[in-house]
Protein backbone atom coordinates (compact mmCIF):
# COMPACT_ATOMS: atom_id res chain seq x y z
CA UNK A 1 0.00 0.00 0.00
CA UNK A 2 1.40 3.40 -1.00
CA UNK A 3 1.92 6.07 1.66
CA UNK A 4 -0.30 9.12 1.38
CA UNK A 5 1.47 12.01 -0.37
CA UNK A 6 1.39 15.15 1.76
CA UNK A 7 1.26 18.64 0.31
CA UNK A 8 2.61 21.90 1.68
CA UNK A 9 1.29 25.32 0.67
CA UNK A 10 4.09 27.83 -0.01
CA UNK A 11 2.52 31.26 -0.50
CA UNK A 12 -0.37 29.85 -2.52
CA UNK A 13 1.43 27.05 -4.36
CA UNK A 14 0.69 23.46 -3.33
CA UNK A 15 3.88 21.42 -3.47
CA UNK A 16 4.61 17.83 -2.40
CA UNK A 17 6.10 18.00 1.08
CA UNK A 18 9.18 16.09 -0.07
CA UNK A 19 9.93 18.87 -2.59
CA UNK A 20 9.05 21.95 -0.50
CA UNK A 21 11.87 24.22 0.62
CA UNK A 22 12.65 27.80 1.60
CA UNK A 23 15.63 29.97 0.75
CA UNK A 24 18.75 29.81 2.92
CA UNK A 25 18.36 33.54 3.64
CA UNK A 26 14.72 33.32 4.71
CA UNK A 27 14.51 35.55 7.76
CA UNK A 28 12.34 33.19 9.79
CA UNK A 29 15.11 30.62 9.32
CA UNK A 30 17.94 33.07 9.99
CA UNK A 31 16.52 35.21 12.78
CA UNK A 32 13.20 33.77 13.86
CA UNK A 33 11.65 36.85 12.20
CA UNK A 34 8.14 35.53 11.71
CA UNK A 35 4.92 34.42 13.35
CA UNK A 36 2.90 31.22 13.29
CA UNK A 37 -0.54 29.93 14.16
CA UNK A 38 -1.39 26.35 15.10
CA UNK A 39 -5.03 25.64 14.34
CA UNK A 40 -7.55 22.85 14.77
CA UNK A 41 -9.64 21.93 11.73
CA UNK A 42 -12.69 19.77 12.36
CA UNK A 43 -15.19 18.77 9.66
CA UNK A 44 -13.78 21.35 7.27
CA UNK A 45 -13.99 24.27 9.71
CA UNK A 46 -11.08 26.11 11.35
CA UNK A 47 -12.03 26.40 15.01
CA UNK A 48 -11.66 29.90 16.51
CA UNK A 49 -10.42 31.24 13.15
CA UNK A 50 -11.43 34.81 14.03
CA UNK A 51 -9.15 34.80 17.08
CA UNK A 52 -6.28 33.24 15.13
CA UNK A 53 -6.55 35.76 12.30
CA UNK A 54 -6.83 38.73 14.64
CA UNK A 55 -3.76 37.68 16.62
CA UNK A 56 -1.75 36.99 13.48
CA UNK A 57 -2.51 40.27 11.72
CA UNK A 58 -2.03 42.33 14.89
CA UNK A 59 1.40 40.72 15.26
CA UNK A 60 2.33 41.27 11.62
CA UNK A 61 1.44 44.94 11.97
CA UNK A 62 3.55 45.22 15.12
CA UNK A 63 6.52 43.62 13.33
CA UNK A 64 6.10 46.01 10.36
CA UNK A 65 5.50 43.33 7.76
CA UNK A 66 4.86 44.44 4.19
CA UNK A 67 1.61 42.65 3.35
CA UNK A 68 0.65 42.07 -0.31
CA UNK A 69 -2.83 43.19 -1.36
CA UNK A 70 -4.18 39.64 -1.47
CA UNK A 71 -2.66 38.77 1.90
CA UNK A 72 -5.73 39.07 4.10
CA UNK A 73 -7.78 37.00 6.53
CA UNK A 74 -10.27 35.69 3.97
CA UNK A 75 -7.55 34.66 1.51
CA UNK A 76 -5.51 32.90 4.20
CA UNK A 77 -8.57 31.03 5.43
CA UNK A 78 -9.26 29.84 1.88
CA UNK A 79 -5.65 28.71 1.46
CA UNK A 80 -5.66 26.82 4.77
CA UNK A 81 -8.84 24.93 3.89
CA UNK A 82 -7.64 24.30 0.33
CA UNK A 83 -4.47 22.73 1.74
CA UNK A 84 -6.48 20.64 4.21
CA UNK A 85 -8.71 19.31 1.43
CA UNK A 86 -5.72 18.55 -0.78
CA UNK A 87 -4.28 16.47 2.05
CA UNK A 88 -7.65 14.75 2.61
CA UNK A 89 -7.67 15.77 6.26
CA UNK A 90 -11.01 17.62 6.41
CA UNK A 91 -12.38 15.47 9.22
CA UNK A 92 -9.76 16.36 11.84
CA UNK A 93 -6.25 17.75 11.62
CA UNK A 94 -3.71 20.19 13.01
CA UNK A 95 -2.59 23.03 10.75
CA UNK A 96 0.56 25.10 11.14
CA UNK A 97 0.55 28.43 9.31
CA UNK A 98 3.89 30.24 9.42
CA UNK A 99 4.43 33.73 8.04
CA UNK A 100 7.96 35.03 7.44
CA UNK A 101 9.36 38.39 6.39
CA UNK A 102 10.86 37.06 3.19
CA UNK A 103 14.58 36.88 2.59
CA UNK A 104 17.37 39.28 3.49
CA UNK A 105 19.60 40.59 6.22
CA UNK A 106 18.90 41.82 9.71
CA UNK A 107 18.72 45.51 8.77
CA UNK A 108 16.85 45.15 5.51
CA UNK A 109 13.33 46.54 5.45
CA UNK A 110 10.60 43.95 5.84
CA UNK A 111 10.06 42.17 2.55
CA UNK A 112 6.81 40.85 1.19
CA UNK A 113 5.24 38.41 3.63
CA UNK A 114 5.59 34.76 2.66
CA UNK A 115 3.71 31.88 4.22
CA UNK A 116 3.87 28.13 4.64
CA UNK A 117 0.85 25.95 5.50
CA UNK A 118 1.35 22.40 6.76
CA UNK A 119 -1.31 19.84 7.78
CA UNK A 120 -0.90 16.95 10.19
CA UNK A 121 -3.27 14.08 11.03
CA UNK A 122 -4.69 14.26 14.53
CA UNK A 123 -6.22 11.63 16.78
CA UNK A 124 -9.50 12.65 18.39
CA UNK A 125 -8.36 11.96 21.95
CA UNK A 126 -5.78 14.77 21.67
CA UNK A 127 -8.64 17.31 21.76
CA UNK A 128 -10.43 15.63 24.67
CA UNK A 129 -9.97 16.11 28.40
CA UNK A 130 -7.28 13.78 29.71
CA UNK A 131 -8.14 11.20 32.35
CA UNK A 132 -4.49 10.70 33.29
CA UNK A 133 -3.13 14.01 34.57
CA UNK A 134 -0.01 15.63 33.15
CA UNK A 135 3.18 15.48 35.16
CA UNK A 136 5.11 18.74 34.93
CA UNK A 137 7.95 20.65 36.54
CA UNK A 138 9.53 24.08 36.52
CA UNK A 139 12.10 24.75 33.80
CA UNK A 140 15.49 25.53 35.31
CA UNK A 141 17.88 28.37 34.39
CA UNK A 142 15.38 29.79 31.89
CA UNK A 143 13.32 32.95 32.35
CA UNK A 144 11.17 34.90 29.92
CA UNK A 145 11.05 38.68 29.92
CA UNK A 146 7.88 40.71 29.61
CA UNK A 147 8.22 43.15 26.72
CA UNK A 148 6.41 44.20 23.55
CA UNK A 149 7.22 40.87 21.86
CA UNK A 150 6.40 38.52 24.72
CA UNK A 151 2.77 37.91 23.79
CA UNK A 152 3.52 37.11 20.13
CA UNK A 153 3.52 33.55 18.83
CA UNK A 154 6.83 34.07 17.10
CA UNK A 155 9.15 31.74 15.21
CA UNK A 156 11.81 32.45 17.81
CA UNK A 157 11.10 29.62 20.26
CA UNK A 158 14.50 28.78 21.77
CA UNK A 159 13.33 29.07 25.39
CA UNK A 160 10.42 26.68 24.72
CA UNK A 161 12.56 24.19 22.81
CA UNK A 162 15.13 24.16 25.62
CA UNK A 163 12.45 23.75 28.30
CA UNK A 164 10.91 20.91 26.28
CA UNK A 165 14.25 19.11 26.32
CA UNK A 166 14.35 19.50 30.11
CA UNK A 167 10.86 18.00 30.30
CA UNK A 168 11.97 15.05 28.20
CA UNK A 169 15.07 14.49 30.36
CA UNK A 170 12.96 14.58 33.54
CA UNK A 171 10.22 12.37 32.04
CA UNK A 172 7.64 15.16 32.43
CA UNK A 173 4.77 15.70 30.02
CA UNK A 174 5.57 19.42 29.87
CA UNK A 175 7.68 22.10 31.55
CA UNK A 176 6.47 25.37 33.05
CA UNK A 177 8.17 28.66 32.21
CA UNK A 178 9.00 31.41 34.70
CA UNK A 179 9.34 35.11 33.99
CA UNK A 180 12.05 37.44 35.27
CA UNK A 181 10.01 38.07 38.43
CA UNK A 182 10.02 34.36 39.26
CA UNK A 183 6.32 33.90 38.51
CA UNK A 184 5.00 30.97 36.50
CA UNK A 185 3.48 32.18 33.25
CA UNK A 186 2.91 29.28 30.81
CA UNK A 187 4.22 25.93 29.60
CA UNK A 188 6.25 25.10 26.51
CA UNK A 189 3.08 24.80 24.39
CA UNK A 190 0.17 26.12 26.43
CA UNK A 191 -1.29 28.81 28.65
CA UNK A 192 -1.67 28.25 32.39
CA UNK A 193 -4.88 28.30 34.45
CA UNK A 194 -5.58 27.34 38.04
CA UNK A 195 -8.61 27.04 40.31
CA UNK A 196 -8.85 28.24 43.88
CA UNK A 197 -12.06 28.47 45.94
CA UNK A 198 -14.19 27.91 42.81
CA UNK A 199 -12.57 30.84 40.98
CA UNK A 200 -10.57 30.44 37.78
CA UNK A 201 -7.25 32.30 37.46
CA UNK A 202 -4.73 32.85 34.67
CA UNK A 203 -1.65 35.10 34.40
CA UNK A 204 -2.26 38.45 32.68
CA UNK A 205 -0.49 39.15 29.39
CA UNK A 206 1.65 41.70 31.21
CA UNK A 207 3.42 38.75 32.88
CA UNK A 208 4.89 37.80 29.48
CA UNK A 209 2.84 34.77 28.40
CA UNK A 210 1.72 34.09 24.84
CA UNK A 211 -1.66 35.64 23.98
CA UNK A 212 -3.24 32.22 23.49
CA UNK A 213 -6.34 31.74 21.36
CA UNK A 214 -7.82 29.14 23.74
CA UNK A 215 -6.91 31.37 26.69
CA UNK A 216 -8.92 34.16 25.07
CA UNK A 217 -11.84 31.83 24.39
CA UNK A 218 -12.04 30.71 28.03
CA UNK A 219 -11.69 34.24 29.41
CA UNK A 220 -14.57 35.26 27.14
CA UNK A 221 -16.93 32.28 27.44
CA UNK A 222 -16.60 31.19 31.07
CA UNK A 223 -17.90 34.43 32.68
CA UNK A 224 -20.90 34.26 30.31
CA UNK A 225 -21.70 30.86 31.82
CA UNK A 226 -21.41 31.74 35.48
CA UNK A 227 -17.71 31.30 36.29
CA UNK A 228 -15.56 33.91 37.97
CA UNK A 229 -12.35 34.38 35.96
CA UNK A 230 -9.54 36.63 37.17
CA UNK A 231 -6.15 37.51 35.73
CA UNK A 232 -3.53 37.17 38.45
CA UNK A 233 0.24 36.70 38.56
CA UNK A 234 1.01 33.09 39.46
CA UNK A 235 3.58 32.83 42.23
CA UNK A 236 4.94 29.43 43.15
CA UNK A 237 3.13 29.55 46.50
CA UNK A 238 -0.18 30.33 44.78
CA UNK A 239 0.09 27.31 42.53
CA UNK A 240 1.11 25.09 45.43
CA UNK A 241 -2.09 26.14 47.22
CA UNK A 242 -4.34 25.76 44.15
CA UNK A 243 -7.22 23.30 44.11
CA UNK A 244 -6.57 22.37 40.47
CA UNK A 245 -4.29 23.40 37.59
CA UNK A 246 -4.74 23.03 33.85
CA UNK A 247 -3.18 24.03 30.54
CA UNK A 248 -4.87 25.28 27.38
CA UNK A 249 -4.06 25.61 23.71
CA UNK A 250 -5.97 25.61 20.43
CA UNK A 251 -5.29 21.94 19.64
CA UNK A 252 -5.35 20.21 23.01
CA UNK A 253 -8.02 22.52 24.43
CA UNK A 254 -7.89 21.78 28.19
CA UNK A 255 -5.41 19.44 29.82
CA UNK A 256 -5.43 18.65 33.55
CA UNK A 257 -2.13 18.80 35.45
CA UNK A 258 -1.93 16.24 38.25
CA UNK A 259 1.53 17.21 39.46
CA UNK A 260 3.98 20.11 39.41
CA UNK A 261 7.28 18.94 40.85
CA UNK A 262 6.19 17.46 44.21
CA UNK A 263 2.75 19.12 44.47
CA UNK A 264 -0.23 17.02 43.40
CA UNK A 265 -3.66 18.19 42.22
CA UNK A 266 -7.13 16.72 41.79
CA UNK A 267 -9.33 17.39 38.74
CA UNK A 268 -11.76 19.41 40.90
CA UNK A 269 -13.91 21.59 38.56
CA UNK A 270 -11.95 20.94 35.38
CA UNK A 271 -14.42 18.49 33.74
CA UNK A 272 -17.25 20.97 34.30
CA UNK A 273 -15.17 23.78 32.78
CA UNK A 274 -14.31 21.62 29.79
CA UNK A 275 -17.94 20.68 29.16
CA UNK A 276 -19.07 24.29 29.65
CA UNK A 277 -16.48 25.77 27.32
CA UNK A 278 -17.10 23.41 24.40
CA UNK A 279 -20.78 22.46 24.57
Amino acid sequence: MFAHLNYVNLSGQLIPATSASVSHDNRAFRYGYGLFETMLVRKGVIELWHYHAERLFDGLKQLRFDLPTLFNSDRLQEEVLHTVRKNQLDELCRVRLQVSAGSGGLYDSAGKAEYCIECFPLEKHITELNEAGLVTGLAQDLVKSSDSLSNLKSCSALIYATAAQQAKANKWNDALILNTSGNIIESTIANLFWIKDSKVFTPPLSEGCIAGVMRRHLITILPQRGYIVQEQAATKSMLQAADAVFLTNAIRKIKWICRIDETEYAMHMIPDIYNTAFK
